[in-house]
């Protein structure tokens, strides 16, 4: 059975980019139609009266997702990332406002509660402040944390690592300590053939020897007298011979194997004969 829905299939984006900027108005930043996609840049003041406007007047009623970059060469070197789908058209927009470390964007929890996990996770991660979330905390990193890891300067490494301590009984901070600094690693494969010496391969840097270094007598190389010229050969054993010498009770060495008496058919003729009386 055939289910029918309003939604079309696949929504085209044709008509979408002036209608949407027409409505925003002066809370437009900019707006392009980039990869496929509607990207509006609205002022980060009005965010929240832009998404209520696309929530209420152009049928975009979810939040899919809240998602941050970071541009350090930006004066305003954060984006912010709203994500909304329309269920009744099959469609989605990208709404963005930029923010820097003290600029606060206003949160969008009075539109959708879901938003305060979301602005929770671009805070931890980037450190972009929400005005008016209630609950913004740290949400992916531990209790305590220093600073905010999915910022262009913050190191791949971390500042401390985390073990636990059987001698205190618990989960443990220290300084990370890395064998060999990733910022400084080589990647350059041995097979390719480096500019250097890799560490262990000093030997193989050596000069060949000019000249051949032969012994000058067997006893310094430790080695025997030289061995036949034919010990190469394969020995083909010699048939058994015959003697003349008869030996008591071994068994005739030309009677086929068939002919021979079983085990015990000698010892039962020499046994065999009359019983003796009274048996």
């Amino acid at each position: 059975m055939a289910v029918l829905h309003s939604a079309p299939r696949f929504a085209s984006n044709e008509g979408v980019l002036d209608s949407l900027s027409s409505a925003l108005g002066s809370m437009l930043v900019s707006a392009k139609d980039e990869m496929g996609e509607v990207v509006l840049t609205v002022q980060r003041d009005r965010v929240e009266e832009a998404l209520r406007l696309l929530r209420d007047d152009h049928q975009y009623q979810q939040l899919m997702e809240i998602a941050g970059a970071d541009y350090p060469s930006r004066a305003e070197r954060f984006e912010v990332v709203y994500m909304l789908l329309s269920l009744t058209k099959n469609h989605r927009v990208m709404v963005k406002v930029s923010a820097a470390e003290n600029t606060p964007v206003p949160t969008v929890t009075t539109l959708w509660p879901v938003a305060g996990w979301l602005e929770r996770e671009v805070f931890d991660m980037y450190g972009v402040v929400f005005a008016g979330n209630p609950d913004l905390r740290r949400i992916l990193t531990d209790y305590g944390f220093e600073g905010h890891p999915f910022r262009k300067d913050f190191p791949l490494t971390g500042y401390v690592e985390l073990r636990y301590s059987e001698e205190d009984k618990r989960v443990v901070y220290e300084p990370v300590k890395l064998a060999q600094d990733l910022r400084s690693f080589d990647f350059m494969s041995p097979w390719e053939g480096a500019d250097y010496v890799l560490p262990g391969d000093e030997k193989a840097g050596t000069p060949p020897i000019a000249e051949a270094k032969v012994t000058e007598s067997p006893k310094q190389t430790g080695a025997g007298a030289p061995a036949e010229g034919k010990s190469h050969e394969k020995v083909v054993p010699t048939a058994v011979k015959a003697t003349d010498k008869a030996e008591p009770g071994a068994p005739d060495p030309t009677a086929k194997r068939d002919d021979r008496p079983a085990d015990g058919a000698a010892s039962d003729k020499a046994g065999s004969g009359p019983a003796p009386e009274g048996s």
